[in-house]
């Protein structure tokens, strides 16, 4: 009888390891390509500025005097409407849980921020009139993206614009270097500023300060060496609040403050129009925000620079901050 003992048949390891090598590769890429889905990357996020413009007022027809055919009328022709803007998204992407909302309960509130500058000859936008040292000079306004760092010394403006109806509150703090911000000073509504009226609604801008101020427009400039910008609260509710409204800043606690973030704060994004920032101040916009004027923005009009997006837990009130950055 032979001892001879079959041979064990070898098995080539590299063929079993390599399709599970495959499989658990794709596992990994398939599930990293449903996280950027899921929460896609700053930029790659798009909307549209008629999303933020539908509520505002249709543009008025123009009549036109070109006669018609035989037997017709001249009649009334509506200007073909400018093409819709596209706003990318520039905020860092969102996490934590999402408050507890309706489907598609979102707020928006469009903010452009506007840098000064003298006016030169080849400016054909709206101007406005800027005293300095007992001097009047025209100045022109170009957009800015939120995220721009301003100099000491720069001019700057604010223009809201909210597509919904309700009342608009506007806190400032300054925001030092080791991430903590001075009181909140309420800096709209004014009493000098429209008698207090804050009202807002689609097409109406707010400007701050107003044109009519004196002066128009903030200087940036820190008011102590450790603070690196400005952090703007801005609240739209849909009654009033019961606040003081006098002609000067009022100062509210951060305690309330930190109680309405709770109570009307969300998670936010942050959109920026593609190609807006260094476009000129319109005279509609700038008719629009005149404290006697009674012009609003019509859908054919400019959208804001900025929306900001909010996804708030309490459909009374919706808030977010606007941070401004000072160069060091």
């Amino acid at each position: 009888m032979s001892s001879h003992r079959p041979e064990r048949k070898r098995i080539d390891h590299g063929i079993v390891l390599c399709p599970l090598i495959v499989f658990f590769s794709l596992v990994i890429l398939l599930g990293i390509q449903s996280a950027t889905l899921a929460n896609p990357p700053q930029g790659t996020r798009k909307i549209v500025s008629d999303d933020f413009t539908k509520n505002r007022q249709e543009a008025a027809p123009t009549t036109s005097n070109i006669k018609g055919a035989p037997g017709q009328s001249s009649g009334v022709r509506r200007k073909q409407r400018p093409r819709g803007r596209t706003y990318l998204l520039a905020s860092s992407p969102v996490t934590g849980t999402r408050p507890k909302t309706k489907v598609g309960t979102v707020a928006q509130v469009g903010i452009t921020i506007w840098r000064l500058r003298p006016v030169t000859s080849n400016d054909s936008g709206a101007r406005m009139l800027v005293r300095e040292k007992d001097k009047s000079s025209e100045w022109a306004a170009e957009r800015v993206g939120a995220g721009t760092t301003f100099r000491q010394g720069d001019h700057v403006r604010l223009s809201i614009e909210s597509p919904r109806a309700g009342y608009l509150y506007v806190f400032d703090r300054d925001l030092l270097s080791d991430g903590s911000m001075g009181e909140a000073m309420l800096i709209y509504p004014w009493s000098d500023m429209r008698g207090g009226e804050n009202r807002v609604r689609p097409g109406k801008l707010v400007d701050i300060p107003a044109q009519e101020d004196d002066p128009s427009y903030f200087t940036a400039r820190p008011s102590s060496p450790d603070q690196v910008g400005e952090v703007l609260t801005i609240i739209v509710t849909t009654s009033p609040l019961n606040l003081p409204i006098s002609d000067k800043p009022f100062q509210i606690s951060n305690v309330e403050m930190a109680k309405w973030e709770k109570m009307w704060g969300g998670q936010s994004e942050r959109y920026e129009m593609e190609g807006g920032a260094g476009e000129a101040w319109t005279k509609q916009e700038q008719q629009a925000a005149a404290r006697k004027g009674t012009r609003q923005l019509t859908r054919d009009d400019p959208a804001p620079q900025t929306i900001y997006r909010v996804s708030a837990a309490n459909n009374k009130a919706f808030l977010v901050n606007v941070q401004l950055a000072y160069a060091r």
